[in-house]
């Protein structure tokens, strides 16, 4: 460095005697906007009044009439992808993010986090001189780096946001999140508050950012609220379920026709509505041949579901009442949108453990359990569950449109769009022209006076044909201007030509009359352009369906090794812990350094987890097995209690309680815990937040605890990490 390079004042002796200068600093210019974008999660197109829905959303519904409503927008059909899009204005192959931030297999397209040659949005605005503000859900950063340790490349703060407050995973629970982060650095938290509800604290934080922001200077502000609802797990406060008690026992076919009806008298559209979803694999039963139970269940889980757009909306009128007080509605851009339609992940019959429906639907063990779900009826959208709608409310959610989340056809992305900017912008009213999730980023460039820049997308104000192509697992798609190719594709199966389907979009947006025989030529020439686009855009490799993506993981991903916890450290990140425990045998070694009753060790919480505690003065092993407990009394306690897990194979665990050296007691069969199970990390001496049991708590150890010593041990024989070559030999069938 050199001395006053770049210095345009005097330097003289003294102050005095010098001449003062001042870089120039990012300004914007008077009366520039804020803008508020909220980000919604697996909300479909019918979800909202203002789309035709039987919920009430006054709020969302007077954003849209002072404004303007979207009816032909798009995203990608999930959450990672389209938030890469949303955040940056490129195609999400492009910026790194093809598939959600949960897989990293050594490819440019699917890196799960944004290229860091890709300026974000954040950083953008800040660049600019506003206030960047994040709150909520991130699923931008790769699991591995979401540690303590990090690395934090990837966290809001260094792409660009100046404040954050939410979790980076992909999803939470509600009533008590594993773990909040703040700005940079988990927040310690034992419990919440009886009543605490994420939506609610979500637009609590934001609105506490907004005043604060106002309060310190008068800068514009961008605000980026990206809730977790209306993801699983279907969670919502009692007041709010209870506002919907018997509204669905009609249920989903009654629903969607009356939607689909609404959204025609609403000016929305005038197509026709498919036959409820029936392809293998994503098929709907009709309502009416289900049973009593069945239908009493299957009620209940919408129930909560609706309750969680009530949380929403509120949410949206709180922001609303928060920016009219501080004088600044009229001059701030209000963007309201879905991440991507529907989800089915609660698949046919629903579930109250989500985690382990996640599981059952990843693998060739089904451990679906319906009357277990129906024993816990009124349990369903509180903390003891993990609930999931079936696939036939999606239907009704993303209602007039095909199949769901995950998917490229309609169903998959098209979503609600709302816009308002009282100062800057008409009251257009419904808009129709097509849109995608990249447009939004030069749209609010154009808007707020900045500079445009080189992005795949462009503003919403323009006119013209699109071209745009969608690739999600296999599933794929190109719309050019009045024309939409699509596949459905079943994994381990060739990619060709031959899945394409063809559809006119002005005469046949819900996909009914597939013209692909007719016109073979069009699809060809569509086909082909959907080829040029994925190689410009990084789409290859596609997934051909092996799993293969999620057993391959980058050099420094090092087997892990033993790991010493003291009941200083707090909560051991998700992730971190998954990697002692997953797929595999190990040993927890406890050591007592003074008797107590209490917890020793808790991994988990009411979607799964173990917990090793001492029970007036007896050993126990308490397993959740997704909802189900099992207890191992291993008699009195000692001063080195070690638990012996071991992975047979089958995806069952063995364990052997030991006190001091003796062994006391076996349980055989377990349920193993895996993918996203457990979802609390691990603690000593404390069960904290979500606990293992419910009827324990978090029961903090009345002793001292020297130490846990986790060893992680050998794969189960029938883990993927055993078949990586074998795994890549069928998937190199499709080649």
């Amino acid at each position: 460095m050199i001395a006053y390079e770049g210095f345009q004042g005097r330097v003289g002796r003294t102050i005095a005697g010098s001449e003062s200068w001042w870089p120039e600093r990012a300004t914007p210019p008077p009366g520039s906007p804020n803008v508020v974008i909220v980000l919604v999660d697996d909300v479909g197109f019918a979800d909202l009044g203002c789309y035709g829905s039987e919920i009430p959303t006054p709020h969302l519904d007077a954003l849209a009439a002072r404004g303007t409503q979207w009816t032909d927008f798009h995203t990608t059909p999930m959450c990672s992808p389209t938030r890469a899009a949303l955040l940056t204005g490129m195609n999400p192959h492009l910026a790194g993010v093809g598939h959600i931030a949960n897989s990293d297999p050594g490819f440019p397209g699917y890196a799960g986090e944004i290229d860091p040659r890709i300026p974000t949005m954040a950083e953008i605005f800040r660049e600019h001189g506003w206030h960047t503000l994040a709150v909520g859900k991130w699923h931008l950063t790769k699991d591995s780096d979401m540690s303590d340790a990090g690395p934090r490349h990837a966290w809001p703060l260094q792409r660009g946001f100046d404040r954050f407050y939410g979790f980076l995973d992909a999803f939470t629970n509600f009533h008590h999140p594993h773990r909040l982060i703040s700005d940079n650095s988990a927040v310690e938290v034992d419990g919440y508050p009886d009543g605490y509800y994420l939506t609610d604290d979500l637009t609590s934080r934001a609105t506490t950012m907004i005043r604060q922001a106002r309060a310190s200077d008068d800068r514009p502000f961008l605000l980026y609220l990206a809730h977790g609802a209306a993801h699983a797990p279907l969670q919502a406060p009692e007041a709010d379920i209870s506002a919907f008690r018997g509204a669905y026992g009609q249920g989903w076919d009654a629903i969607r026709l009356q939607r689909h009806s609404r959204q025609k008298e609403l000016g929305l559209h005038t197509f026709d509505l498919p036959p409820r979803n029936h392809e293998e694999g994503d098929a709907v039963q009709p309502w009416d041949d289900l049973t009593a139970a069945q239908k009493t269940v299957f009620a209940r889980y919408m129930e909560v579901y609706a309750a969680m757009i009530t949380g929403i909306d509120r949410s949206v009128g709180e922001l609303t009442a928060t920016l009219e007080d501080l004088g600044e509605l009229d001059n701030t851009i209000f963007v309201f949108t879905s991440d991507n339609g529907a989800s089915r992940e609660g698949e046919e019959h629903g579930t109250t453990q989500y985690l382990r429906t996640l599981l059952s639907s990843n693998s060739r063990h089904d451990r679906e359990d319906p009357a277990a779900d129906l024993d816990r009826l009124d349990l369903i959208g509180g903390p003891r569950t993990l609930a999931h709608y079936p696939r036939g409310w999606a239907m009704a959610s993303n209602t007039p449109f095909r199949l769901y989340k995950r998917n490229t056809h309609q169903g998959g992305h098209a979503v609600p769009f709302l816009m308002s900017w009282p100062d800057g912008l008409p009251d257009t009213g419904k808009v129709d022209t097509w849109a995608y999730v990249t447009d939004v980023l030069p749209t609010l460039l154009e808007l707020t006076g900045l500079p445009e820049r080189e992005l795949n997308g462009r503003s919403m104000t323009r006119t013209g044909e699109r071209e745009q192509y969608s690739e999600l697992q296999g599933h794929r798609g190109y719309v050019k201007g009045d024309w939409e190719i699509v596949t459905r594709h079943a994994p381990l199966t060739p990619f060709g030509d031959h899945e394409w389907e063809l559809y006119h979009r002005p005469t046949d947006r819900t996909q009914l009359h597939d013209l692909a025989a007719e016109r073979p030529e069009l699809v060809a020439e569509l086909a082909k352009a959907w080829e040029e686009a994925a190689r410009a855009n990084q789409v290859y490799p596609l997934d051909e369906g092996s799993r293969l993506r999620y057993l391959i993981r980058p050099p420094w991903h090092e087997d892990a090794a033993p790991v010493r916890l003291t009941p200083y450290v707090h909560t051991l990140e998700r992730w971190r812990s998954l990697q002692l425990i997953q797929w595999r045998s190990f040993t927890v070694t406890a050591t007592i350094a003074e008797p107590g009753d209490g917890v020793l060790v808790a991994h988990g919480g009411q979607g799964g987890g173990y917990v090793l505690h001492i029970e007036d003065g007896e050993v126990v092993f308490t397993q959740n097995g997704y909802g189900v407990m099992h207890h191992l009394k291993a008699g009195p306690s000692g001063t080195t209690i070690e638990a012996h897990i071991t992975a047979p194979g089958d995806w069952a665990w063995n364990v052997t309680i030991e006190v001091d050296g003796e062994r006391r007691a076996t349980h055989e069969g377990l349920p193993m815990l895996a993918a996203f199970c457990p979802m609390e990390g691990i603690d000593v001496g404390v069960d904290r937040r979500s606990p293992v049991s419910w009827e324990h708590g978090q029961n903090p150890f009345t002793g001292r605890i020297k130490d846990v010593l986790y060893t992680p041990g050998a794969f189960a024989p029938d883990a993927g990490a055993n078949f990586v070559d074998l795994v890549r030999q069928v998937g190199m069938r499709f080649e």
